[in-house]
């Protein structure tokens, strides 16, 4: 008999795991990461074999979870990205060793 797992149980947070940003319960993979590999080309089914300790229903949860929340999740990303920016340009100028 299989176990019935409720959908919504597959998306957490906690405000010491990434910043309190929505992660995959029970790991640490954000739905940011799932997302950037998404949007890269891989398939869902290359994702959970990426990520071995996933199962593919959970890489189907980050995607719902980013589809139903876009704008935040792109936010997210946005804000990752010009915060890779800032460093790089920080490194560049000699001001971060």
């Amino acid at each position: 008999m299989s176990t019935v797992i409720d959908i919504g149980t597959l998306i957490d947070r906690h405000p010491g795991i990434h910043g309190g940003c929505p992660i995959i319960a029970g790991t640490g993979v954000t739905v940011r990461r799932i997302v950037i590999w998404y949007q890269q080309g891989l398939t869902a089914e290359e994702i959970a074999d990426e990520i071995g300790h996933l199962t593919l229903g959970q890489v189907y949860a980050a995607l719902t979870y980013y589809h139903m929340n876009k704008n935040e999740i792109d936010a997210d990303i946005a804000a990752e990205e010009a915060e890779a920016d800032r460093i790089y340009a920080l490194h560049k100028s000699g001001e971060l060793l």
